[in-house]
């Protein structure tokens, strides 16, 4: 239920906050908060921590690293299945991880073992004395049996706790690795980090020596084969050539190709021969076509230009003659006329000079015909010789590609025993001197302070685990908390308001004779609170909330989810405020199974609410008036525990009661039993008008408490609000956050007599 005015802002207040911190959200104010509440607890482990790493530097034995700088050899040789020829390659990253890991293999470390008889010192072998020896030796307990170890089990643990501290890293991009090795021992550890150099190194040469007597015994067994594979191919090439009469020239031609290629020139020679006869024979032919008639008188002869045969030595004579008694002719026949006798016989003359010149040039053409006949003759025998050239040549090609196959076979072999050959010589000369580009750059010397355990190393993470675990361990016990510390704790439970919060009351003067004087000591004090302090103050608010309930009733059930909250405590102190400030109280105690109140206030020997419903007493005979706390108190029976205690409070005398109460009282306080353990108040909640639930600070779990509202529908509809009790204000504090500047307001002084 809400309230107004001041009370209405300070619960809006407290509201709000409640939703920031169930919003998940986190602020530098809820760190801060969280860290001084479990400061404590995140510096006690990290306390613990520091003294684990603190023991552990006590404990752990100084171990000294040694480094020693190596380069690795670059060069490999490299069997190739194709040319078996030496590469020079560059190494690449997984090269060179490679000769890391070849560097830190068993069998390095094994010559490394061997090398400085590892096996004999007791740092290797486990006979020293270990950690875990040494911490048995602390705590006073036998390290265990012992028994005589083998050969093999000491060069296994050597080995194991070789490669356990050694380490072995590449400088950068570079072919240099890093030689790094742990010992107990500065000078052994620098002793150790050299030989492994050494052990590699070594290793190296014996596997270039292996491998290169490994490959000359290979390749002297390969180069026999190979030796007589080559001679049984040339065998065989000349074989062939032999079964099939090939016979090859000096450049690598067949005879037959060489005599196609003569006889195709010397065709086409005659062919040409042929062409050029037979141009010539008809060119004379047609210059006999031109021979005159005999019968007919004509002087005409062949133009000498004709054709280069026509500037014969003969026909040029002739017709020199033919012409100069031409001319003559022509001259007498001018002279004397044509029928001089003279004149005719220069004509006869000439006519037989004319015939004698076309016998000539007949007899050239004869001449021409034989050429003729002879350049065909010679074209036709070419021809023939080339076919039969041509036909023996094609089956010698068929057997030219199976010989091409055994000759490249041939020369196939002999390169690959030629090649071999070479390869052997080579090795053979490796083999005599084997070497490497391995070689040490930086020796490694005795180093002069520890590298481990490093103290400031080890106290910083010790401080920084501590100090996760502190926080861890803080966040695990506050989210296990299931109790209240909180206002808003309270009303994110219960959606209502904290009332107030009332302190834990110092136990000093209390006596423990009886069974309610550890309540009764808290009632004195609560009751004699300064009407300045924080405690009046809180009890102020619970008056207020009353005076402002909207439904305006004062019949009040102070209530608890458990026993042993304080309730009847908070109820009588409660009471007797509002009795002192001028308020008609009446304070009566329903709790029938354990009136503790009733005993509290010393009222056990009288009657009850129980003699009122069995009609013993009367209503005034039952109100006492408590002169020292100024209200008036009905005890509940102490002599006789009621089964039926529900019964009681829900009988009609009780109803009447409370109806006459109402009248007679400004403010009737019910001190119920506990709503959990018994059904009392879920029975008589109808009969109160508003409740106040009492809850132990620190104590009530919060599962409980949502179980209780969650009893009675009536009483988690007339819940004025909720009181923490007993609450440790210093811690409380720290869960809330708040400032101290307030409580300085409230102080414990006595009011002056003349305000009072």
């Amino acid at each position: 239920m809400n309230v107004v005015g001041p009370f209405s802002r300070y619960s809006d207040t407290l509201a709000s906050s409640s939703t920031t911190s169930s919003s998940g959200s986190l602020s530098l104010l809820d760190i801060r908060d969280f860290l001084s509440r479990q400061w404590r607890l995140i510096f006690l482990v990290t306390l613990l921590a520091i003294g684990v790493g603190v023991a552990y530097l006590a404990v752990a034995p100084k171990r000294y690293t040694a480094q020693a700088d190596m380069i690795i050899d670059t060069k490999r040789v490299t069997w190739n299945q194709s040319s078996l020829e030496t590469e020079n390659r560059s190494i690449d990253d997984a090269a060179v991880e490679s000769e890391i890991e070849t560097t830190k293999s068993e069998q390095v470390v094994s010559a490394v073992i061997r090398n400085l008889r590892l096996t004999e010192d007791p740092e290797f072998i486990g006979a020293g004395e270990s950690l875990k020896q040494r911490l048995f030796g602390l705590a006073g307990l036998p390290s265990g049996p012992t028994s005589e170890p083998t050969k093999e089990e000491l060069q296994q643990r050597a080995i194991a706790t070789v490669k356990a501290n050694l380490r072995i890293t590449r400088l950068g991009r570079s072919y240099i690795e890093q030689i790094a090795y742990t010992s107990l021992d500065p000078a052994k550890a620098a002793k150790i980090a050299n030989a492994f150099a050494d052990a590699y190194i070594e290793d190296q040469i014996q596997a270039k020596f292996e491998a290169t007597h490994r490959a000359s015994v290979w390749l002297e067994q390969r180069i026999g084969e190979l030796k007589k594979q080559a001679s049984d191919a040339f065998r065989e090439v000349q074989d062939f050539k032999s079964k099939n009469s090939i016979i090859i020239g000096v450049d690598g031609k067949l005879a037959s190709d060489i005599e196609l290629d003569q006889l195709s020139g010397a065709l086409a020679k005659a062919r040409a021969d042929t062409s050029q006869a037979k141009a010539k024979l008809d060119r004379i032919e047609r210059v006999l076509e031109q021979r005159p008639d005999p019968n007919k008188e004509s002087f005409n002869i062949p133009d000498p230009v004709v054709t280069d045969a026509l500037s014969s030595p003969v026909i040029t004579k002739l017709r020199q003659q033919f012409l100069d008694d031409k001319n003559k002719e022509a001259e007498w026949s001018a002279r004397y006329g044509s029928e001089h006798q003279a004149a005719r016989n220069l004509r006869a003359e000439m006519a037989g000079l004319q015939r004698a010149i076309w016998d000539e040039v007949s007899r050239i053409a004869e001449s021409y015909k034989s050429e003729l006949q002879i350049a065909k003759s010679q074209e036709e025998a070419i021809d023939k010789r080339m076919l039969e050239v041509f036909q023996q040549s094609s089956s010698t090609r068929q057997s030219q590609v199976r010989l091409r196959e055994l000759e490249t076979a041939a020369n196939t072999y002999r390169g690959i025993y030629e090649n071999f050959l070479s390869r052997f010589t080579q090795s053979v000369q490796q083999q005599s001197f084997p070497s490497t580009e391995a070689r040490l750059v930086t020796f490694a010397t005795t180093p002069n302070t520890p590298s481990s355990p490093k103290a400031a190393l080890t106290i910083a993470l010790a401080m920084l685990c501590g100090l996760g675990l502190g926080v861890m361990a803080a966040v695990a016990r506050e989210q296990m908390n299931r109790q209240i510390y909180t206002r808003a704790q309270v009303e994110s439970l219960l959606r209502t308001n904290c009332l107030a919060v009332l302190p834990a009351f110092s136990q000093k003067k209390l006596s423990r004779s009886k069974r309610g004087t550890r309540q009764s000591g808290a009632f004195r004090q609560i009751s004699e609170v300064a009407p300045y302090s924080a405690t009046a103050e809180a009890l102020r608010y619970i008056k207020v909330a009353i005076d402002l309930n909207p439904a305006g009733g004062k019949v009040i059930g102070i209530v608890s989810a458990l026993p042993g909250e304080g309730k009847t405590t908070v109820a009588a102190g409660f009471a007797a405020f509002v009795a002192k400030s001028g308020a008609k109280t009446l304070l009566i105690d329903g709790d029938l199974r354990n009136p503790s109140m009733t005993a509290t206030l010393g009222y056990e020997d009288g009657p009850g609410l129980l003699d009122l419903v069995a009609g013993k007493s009367t209503l005034r005979e039952l109100i006492i008036s408590d002169m020292t706390n100024k209200f008036d108190f009905i005890p509940a029976s102490t002599r006789i525990k009621p089964s039926n205690s529900s019964d009681i409070l829900t009988s009609p005398q009780f109803k009447q009661l409370l109806k006459t109460a109402r009248n007679d009282y400004d403010y009737v306080l019910i001190d119920l039993p506990p709503i959990l353990p018994v059904v009392d108040v879920k029975a008589a909640a109808h009969l109160l008008d508003a409740f106040v639930m009492v809850i132990e600070w620190g104590s009530t779990p919060s599962d409980d408490i949502v179980k209780a509202a969650a009893a009675s529908s009536v009483v988690a509809e007339r819940l004025l609000g909720a009181v923490l009790n007993k609450a440790n204000e210093a811690i409380m504090r720290r869960f809330e956050g708040y400032s101290d500047r307030h409580y300085n307001y409230y102080t414990n002084e006595k009011p002056a007599s003349e305000t009072v």
